[in-house]
């Protein structure tokens, strides 16, 4: 049982996945620094200074401040900023993961085979199909250039 799996983890896919899986972890914290630090502040300023990681709506308990100040009261909310923040991340994901296949699929396309060279002919006199070789007709016996 081992032996077997230790087959299939050095198997290419499986290395693969691995790879994919700590990059694509990396590249998560890059795209939620993005969102956070880069896209949501500009946007928030020109909507006139909302920070969307305090858009949110209680439920539950008396009006906060700060989403976390109610978290600390443990209000029940409704955090529509951080999902917000949510959406346009899968989004920045979801394209960037689009570009990559996309370019993958790219260079995978290649041109269409070229027809195989002609194998037979047909002969000038009694239109049936000979070698290409053949000087002379199998059916009609006529002599055929080569």
């Amino acid at each position: 049982m081992l032996k077997e799996f230790k087959e299939f983890a050095m198997r290419g896919n499986v290395i693969d996945l691995a790879v994919g899986v700590v990059i694509g972890a990396a590249f998560g914290k890059i795209v939620d620094s993005l969102v956070k630090d880069m896209l949501m502040p500009p946007i928030g300023l020109l909507l006139g200074g909302v920070d969307f990681t305090n858009v949110f709506v209680t439920l539950r308990g008396g009006p906060f401040p700060t989403l976390k100040a109610a978290q600390d009261a443990g209000a029940a909310t409704l955090n529509m900023g951080l999902f917000l923040n949510a959406i346009i991340q899968f989004l920045i994901v979801a394209f960037a993961i689009f570009m990559v296949v996309k370019g993958i699929n790219r260079m995978r396309r290649t041109e269409p085979a070229p027809p195989p060279p002609a194998t037979s002919k047909l002969c000038p006199q009694c239109q049936m199909e000979i070698p290409i070789k053949a000087t002379k007709c199998g059916h009609c016996t006529s002599a055929v250039a080569a």
